[in-house]
């Protein structure tokens, strides 16, 4: 097989929404699939390059540190990139040790995946790099579908992998994800290309190592399209995964909270079908969350949330909460009242419609017309934030009397977090109090200009 093979082409995509990359990196660990492909793009650029660009090729090592041969493998892989280099060939190298060990709880694939993506995303930004290419191929990608079938992993996992992905400001591009594995291997003996076999590919405690040696084979005597067929299968599921994501964008937009930027509206949530209630909250979840929530959350929270008024789940080094038909999420730091500033006084104007952040409370004010039950626009113009100090009165009931604050709070049970935020004074008079609202003795007349106001903290 040529330089010029389809092979070769393949090996630099083109990305959308982007202009031509003038580095192109290669996740290199010195192997088969990996080795082809750092060839293939090296050939590829340099044919590019005698016609007036000006590509360079930068393989990318990360040392894991697991095997007693990593060392060699790592002097292999430089050593084949400064002989290309010394041929002239547009190709730097660059490598990183991976530090520590798997956590007691964590298995060696996981931790290993999730050290390689973040040395090779460094070692990519500090080279200036956006595009990285990995060497996956039809095969990984039947394996990868098959293995998140056999966990019972929904469309996001069968999804398996995308062939181009953006995360954390790079492109992540497998080009030759439609290729089978075959096609490498006659790549690699057309060009006599000498690669590292990894003697851990051999061993069955991995789970993909158990498919590869004993399932894999009698499934393709069974069936000699299995590779092609789940490959398939993937991308069906991937348009699948983007039609759930665009249903859960659409229905997320309208249960955001009144209250809050981040809050969840659970009445609007639970009047959706139970499987777009699930594909929302699971959205939202990842939202809040930065990555996938479990299952067991998601269900747990479709089970609990119709019969709650409040409540608390813990998660994600944080926790949800429920109040009042809100449900948000907040890091485990503003937990409680611990980081409730004591401030001085401070005056404030909210006589105009809008958002009022103040920056030192962590939080704004909003301020919106509304039919009623409101309070006049007129009177917002000289307001004072104060901490609560204790002895503060407050009316809750339009027929009712002023009562101590604290009383009013046990009252209504008005969980802890949701007391967090100035109090908001006109005068002497207590107007508004986050978790409560508005003070009854100045809501305004029906038909008379009004708004309502709310008062929100960035959980972030």
């Amino acid at each position: 097989m040529s330089a010029c093979s389809p092979m070769a082409d393949s090996a630099i995509p083109r990305i959308a929404d982007r202009s031509e990359p003038s580095l192109i990196a290669v996740a290199y660990s010195g192997g088969r699939d990996s080795t082809a492909l750092l060839h293939a793009c090296v050939q590829q650029a340099a044919a590019l390059n005698a016609a007036g660009a000006q590509l360079q090729v930068l393989a990318l090592h990360v040392h894991h540190g697991l095997s007693a041969f990593a060392d060699d493998w790592l002097e292999a892989c430089e050593g084949q990139c400064e002989s290309w280099s010394a041929a002239g060939q547009p190709v730097r190298f660059l490598s990183t040790r991976l530090e520590g060990k798997p956590a007691p709880a964590q298995s060696t694939e996981a931790w290993a995946r999730e050290l390689r993506y973040a040395a090779l995303t460094a070692m990519a930004k500090q080279a200036g790099a956006d595009l990285i290419l990995l060497a996956h191929h039809q095969r990984d990608q039947a394996e990868t579908l098959l293995l998140q079938a056999l966990r019972g992993a929904g469309v996001a996992g069968m999804a398996a992998m995308p062939a181009q992905q953006w995360r954390d400001g790079i492109c992540w591009a497998r080009p030759w994800l439609n290729q089978p594995r075959e096609a490498i291997e006659s790549y690699v003996l057309a060009h006599s290309l000498t690669h590292i076999e990894d003697d851990s590919n051999s061993d069955p405690r991995f789970a993909r190592n158990r498919l590869r040696l004993t399932v894999w084979p009698a499934l393709l005597q069974a069936f000699p399209q299995a590779q092609a067929s789940l490959a398939q299968a993937g991308t069906w599921a991937q348009q699948a995964l983007a039609l759930q994501q665009e249903i859960a964008s659409a229905d997320l937009a309208g249960l955001a909270s009144l209250a809050s930027q981040t809050g969840l509206a659970v009445d609007g949530l639970l009047a959706l079908s139970p499987a777009r209630a699930s594909n929302a909250l699971r959205a939202w979840l990842a939202a809040q969350l930065g990555r996938p929530a479990s299952a067991s959350l998601v269900q747990r929270l479709l089970l609990e949330l119709p019969v709650s008024s409040t409540g608390t789940w813990y998660c994600g080094g944080g926790e949800l909460r429920l109040y009042r038909g809100e449900l948000q999420w907040f890091l485990k730091a503003d937990a409680g009242l611990s980081n409730e500033p004591v401030l001085p006084p401070q005056e404030i104007d909210l006589s105009s419609v809008g958002v009022h952040p103040v920056p030192a409370w962590g939080g704004a004010w909003l301020v919106e017309p509304v039919g009623s039950g409101g309070v006049e626009l007129a009177k917002l113009t000289q307001l004072t934030l104060r901490t609560r100090g204790g002895g503060e009165q407050f009316q809750f009931k339009a027929k009712g009397v002023l009562r101590s604050l604290k009383k009013v709070y046990q009252e209504q049970a008005v969980p802890a977090w949701c007391r967090r935020g100035p109090l908001l004074f006109l005068g002497e008079d207590l107007l508004f109090v986050p978790g409560l609202g508005l003070n009854a003795r100045y809501r305004a007349a029906d038909g008379l200009p009004q708004v309502s106001l709310a008062w929100w903290v960035d959980p972030g």
